[in-house]
């Protein structure tokens, strides 16, 4: 099969306006990236059973905020107002040391961030007087009295904390409320609370070396309008160890992809019960080549199925 190699971020960029007419971003290299108004703005889908579209491409935080004691505020920071500017608004975040926090709530305060992103937080405890104490510090260190979404992680607790989930809900102190899983031993757990339960949201793993998610619990978000969040698109990193230095196929151009980055983003979003996914990073660059899966064209069932067998067979070579 001919290939091409990946191309690099810098050439990538430059690529962009030679994409085609599915492509209608103006090209921009990274010397151009001063000039925000010539940005293409993300594609959005809707949350079911609302009038609220979310762009496609979103951050989830967890690495870039674990690194401020080490690296300070500016990554994440640059990292998020990369998203801002081709119109993303997804901050998925979750409970972290006190310290942590508050600066991570000074970044989010920041008048250009504050009112424009749509942020994600978490309770991360099976103790629901200690899940009520994590909400009060997310609250008062992120200076906001509404989340826009708050979701049991790892459903630890979560027959504890659901009622009080709902209760913020109700109160306003939560716009949607959800669960999340990244390991596929919770899935079958997940799918029983769905049916069960009626979350808004749900952030599952999903990716083009992890599909299990296809068979039941994606399937189920669309029939019973459920919102679908994706994390690990990457796989914590250890995608882009199994794909290596190995070439782009040829025939990814055929739905606009050029790193392998995009390549299982947009995998993840030719499903259409899929409303956004959360790459990580802590390189604005990174961010803008995640936020370019977004445009363009998407792979069809076909195109998905020979992904699953170019990148399966690497465990064979």
């Amino acid at each position: 099969m001919a290939t091409i190699r990946e191309t690099t971020r810098r050439e990538f960029l430059v690529r962009l306006g030679g994409i085609g007419v599915m492509l209608t971003q103006t090209t921009c290299t990274l010397e151009q990236k001063e000039l925000p108004a010539r940005r293409e703005k993300l594609p959005t889908r809707t949350i079911p059973g609302t009038g609220e579209a979310l762009p496609v491409i979103g951050l989830g935080s967890s690495k870039s905020v674990l690194e401020i004691p080490t690296e300070g505020t500016a990554p994440v920071a640059a990292v998020i107002r990369m998203l801002l500017e081709y119109g993303g608004s997804v901050v998925d975040t979750s409970i972290r040391t006190e310290a942590i926090d508050a600066e991570f709530g000074r970044v989010l305060a920041e008048p250009d961030i504050r009112d424009n992103i749509f942020l994600a937080t978490k309770i991360n405890t099976p103790d629901p007087e200690l899940g009520i104490a994590q909400m009060r510090q997310t609250q008062r260190l992120f200076g906001r009295r509404t989340m826009d979404l708050v979701q049991v992680e790892s459903l630890r607790g979560l027959e504890n904390h659901w009622p009080q989930l709902r209760e913020w809900k109700d109160s306003g102190e939560a716009r949607y409320i959800g669960i999340t899983a990244s390991a596929f031993r919770d899935h079958e757990r997940i799918e029983s609370f769905m049916r069960a339960e009626s979350p808004d949201f749900v952030n599952i793993n999903y990716s083009v070396m992890e599909t299990l998610a296809e068979e039941r619990l994606l399937p189920l978000a669309e029939d019973r309008g459920m919102a679908v969040i994706v994390n690990r698109p990457f796989m914590n990193g250890s995608y882009f160890g199994q794909v290596g230095d190995r070439e782009i196929p040829e025939w990814a151009a055929d739905f606009d992809c050029v790193t392998w980055a995009q390549f299982s983003l947009k995998y993840i979003l030719g499903h259409p019960a899929v409303t956004c996914v959360l790459p990580e990073t802590t390189n604005p660059e990174h961010m803008e080549e995640n936020i370019q899966a977004g445009f363009g064209r998407l792979p069809d069932e076909a195109a998905k199925l020979r992904m699953r067998r170019h990148v399966g067979d690497f465990g064979n070579r």
